[in-house]
């Protein structure tokens, strides 16, 4: 009868986004002599969380709701989990008929909270149904160096973020994480419309935890939006980071954030002491298509042959032929065409006979109203061993890859 004292406070609490840890149905177990503590650990709660939808989907709800408060009195701030004890609390007096079954005029005191707890509860659900093909890789992953060692792909459709391994053998799936974007959804424009943007940007920095407010939780990785192709659209606004949530939260809602990507603490942990600074792409877009990376290797091999003769042409005597490869409308750093193939003419009359060599080639499509490539890779003159690094954005037009940017960034 306890337990079922405790069905409505606590559902009331939940509705409204109060989860004070006194409310849950039973305290953590005090670990006995020589025995570890429960460890956090990226991903975790989230499989706990799946284990007993299994366990109430198989008609098992004892077992389900012995997990569901041990859940809940390891992760007192996981909303979602306390969600669902409070419907196994219920399930002692009534029937549920779907997650959050609170009584109406409670649902309706915190509707918003209830439907943000319910989208959340079905975009997990989602994500185990219907996880990623095994080796496979979103398409836009044209072609990724031995410099990307790691990889980030955010799905803001299914809510998600995948962290990849790049290695000699192949690119794998680490972990897949749930993740909140902005309020007003994706698609940033302009500065302050509290939406996430989409597209290509890159890791650039690792902001020290204790630099941030709570807000951040575990601490904050920013990426270079607004891109080349963003400041190129006239899009506004920057600090988008990927960071963490506030201590008083396990996690957020699936539309909670300012624009960034929010993640929970224990899994932004992980990504953190995983990926590399500058290096390590973030892909922002949504519903993935899925492929295997033998699927990508014509389109790849298409590309790197462009880029290898836009390379060979970078030689006294086929300047023309080298500012072929650049679009009419081409800028970089406020220089226009004209400008920047001054400057170019001048680069190739100092290489004599050398051949440019490209080697670390990293291939990353995004396609929206405009068919744009990525590319970053080390350029080497002959004879030398090392150079400078070189990203260029390319965008189709009549069936031909045009330069639209290049720009060196080390």
């Amino acid at each position: 009868m306890r337990l079922l004292t405790l069905l409505v406070p606590l559902a009331l609490l939940i509705s409204f986004g109060v989860v004070p840890f006194a409310v849950t149905a039973k305290s953590a177990p005090k670990p006995k002599a020589n025995e570890r503590p429960t460890q956090v650990r990226d991903g975790l709660a989230e499989a706990r969380l799946i284990e007993i939808y299994r366990l109430i989907g198989g008609g098992n709800t004892r077992e389900a709701l012995k997990k569901a408060e041990q859940l809940v009195a390891d992760y007192p701030h996981f909303q979602l989990a306390q969600l669902v004890l409070g419907d196994l609390l219920s399930t002692r007096s009534r029937l549920i008929q779907n997650v959050g079954d609170v009584p109406a005029e409670l649902a309706q005191a915190g509707s918003q909270n209830l439907q943000a707890l319910r989208a959340e509860s079905q975009l997990r659900i989602t994500a185990i149904k219907e996880p990623p093909p095994i080796d496979s890789i979103p398409s836009q992953f044209v072609a990724l160096s031995r410099r990307n060692k790691h990889a980030i792909a955010v799905d803001t459709a299914k809510a998600r973020l995948y962290l990849f391994e790049n290695t000699t053998t192949g690119t794998r799936l680490l972990a897949d994480y749930y993740i909140s974007v902005g309020k007003a959804g994706v698609g940033k424009n302009v500065e302050g419309d509290q939406r996430t943007p989409l597209g290509v940007y890159f890791i650039t920095s690792n902001l020290d935890p204790k630099s941030l407010k709570d807000l951040y939780g575990s601490g904050a990785l920013p990426v270079n939006y607004p891109n080349v192709l963003d400041l190129r659209r006239g899009k506004t606004g920057s600090g988008i980071w990927l960071h963490g949530t506030p201590s008083t939260q396990f996690t957020r809602a699936p539309q909670a954030t300012d624009g960034c990507v929010a993640v929970a603490n224990p899994d932004l942990t992980r990504i953190i002491a995983t990926v590399e600074i500058r290096t390590t792409p973030v892909l922002i877009g949504k519903d993935f298509q899925w492929v295997r990376s033998t699927n990508v290797s014509s389109e790849r091999q298409a590309f790197s042959d462009t880029l290898q003769t836009w390379a060979r042409a970078k030689k006294p005597g086929q300047e023309s032929t080298l500012l072929k490869f650049y679009a009419s409308d081409f800028s970089a750093e406020g220089r226009d065409l004209g400008q920047f193939s001054a400057g170019l003419r001048a680069e190739v009359a100092k290489l004599g006979n050398r051949a440019v060599q490209l080697n670390d080639v990293s291939l990353i499509r995004w396609i929206d109203e405009a068919d744009t490539m990525v590319a970053t890779f080390g350029e080497v003159l002959e004879g030398e061993k090392t150079g400078r690094t070189v990203r260029q954005y390319w965008q189709r037009r009549n069936n031909a890859w045009k330069i639209i940017y290049e720009g060196a960034i080390g």
